[in-house]
C-alpha cells in the first residue's frame, strides 16, 4: 500500500515526443498535483500532473495520467504506455465518466447523521488495482500534528454528497492515529486538549486558509474542470 501524501510533487518522466511516441528517451513531464478518484471514490484511477510553464511564463492545465501507466523510476515516476496513458485517450482506455470523477484531497468529511469530522489530508491505496484501503481525515495544520489524523477504512465511505464526503456514524468514533502527542504516548483526551489550544493560539488565519484550500480542492472534476527513497521503495514493493 501507498499513501497519496507520499506521490505528491513527485517528479512524471515521459517519452519524448508528441504524447510518448518516442519510448527510448525520457523528459521531464511534470510533477503529481493530486490523485484522482473514480466516481464511487474507492479507487485511485490516476493522477494530475502540473505541467512546467511554458517558457516560464504560460501556465498550462493538468494533465491526467492514468496509475497503471506509471512505475517508479529513480528520481521519480516515469510513464511507461503510450499515447494511451494521458487525458482523453486515457479515460477512454479506462472508461471512466470524467465528470462523475472525484478529488477527495481537501474535500470535507461528515458522517450520514451530519456530524462534520474535519477533511481528508491523505489515502492509503493499492497501486496496481487503485483499491483505496483507508482515507485520512484532520482538522487542521496545527492541531492535527499534535493529535493526527482519523484513518477511515473504506468500508465506512457512503459517497459524496453536497461538497462533502459521507461516512458511516461509526467514523465518529475512531481515535486518531500519527501526531507528535499521539507518538509521544499522550492521552486521547489531552491530545485533542493540546490539539485545540495550540490552534486557538495560531490564530483564525491558518484556520481560514485551511478552509480554503478545502473548498477549492475538494470538489467534482466536472464542476471545475518525504522521503523520496521510501517512496519508490514502497512503490515498487506494491507493484511486484
Amino acid at each position: 500500500m501507498l499513501k497519496l501524501s507520499q506521490l505528491t510533487n513527485v517528479v512524471v518522466y515521459a517519452p519524448k515526443g508528441t504524447r510518448g511516441k518516442d519510448a527510448s528517451t525520457f523528459t521531464t513531464f511534470g510533477k503529481v498535483h493530486m490523485a484522482v478518484f473514480s466516481p464511487k471514490g474507492d479507487r485511485v484511477v490516476g493522477m494530475l500532473v502540473k505541467r512546467p510553464d511554458l517558457a516560464g511564463m504560460v501556465k498550462r492545465e493538468d494533465s491526467f495520467v492514468a496509475l497503471d501507466a506509471i512505475a517508479p523510476c529513480d528520481g521519480g515516476v516515469r510513464v511507461v504506455k503510450g499515447p494511451e496513458s494521458f487525458d482523453d485517450a486515457a479515460r477512454a482506455r479506462l472508461g471512466i465518466d470524467w465528470d462523475a470523477c472525484l478529488i477527495w484531497s481537501g474535500m470535507d468529511a461528515r458522517t450520514t447523521n451530519g456530524k462534520v469530522l474535519g477533511y481528508v489530508n491523505d489515502a492509503s491505496f493499492n497501486t496496481k488495482t487503485g483499491k483505496v484501503e483507508a482515507f485520512y481525515v484532520g482538522d487542521g495544520s496545527v492541531a492535527q500534528s499534535l493529535v493526527g489524523s482519523v484513518e477511515i477504512p473504506i468500508e465506512m465511505l457512503r459517497g459524496y454528497e453536497d461538497g462533502f464526503m459521507v461516512v458511516a456514524p461509526e467514523a465518529a468514533k475512531l481515535a486518531l492515529t500519527g501526531g507528535v502527542a499521539g507518538k509521544a504516548g499522550e492521552g486521547y483526551a489531552r491530545a485533542k486538549y493540546e490539539g485545540k489550544k495550540a490552534a486557538k493560539k495560531a490564530g483564525e488565519t491558518a484556520g481560514k486558509a485551511v478552509d480554503k484550500g478545502s473548498k477549492a480542492l475538494g470538489k467534482t472534476l466536472g464542476r471545475t474542470k518525504g522521503m523520496f527513497s521510501s517512496f519508490v521503495d514502497e512503490f515498487r514493493k506494491a507493484k511486484e
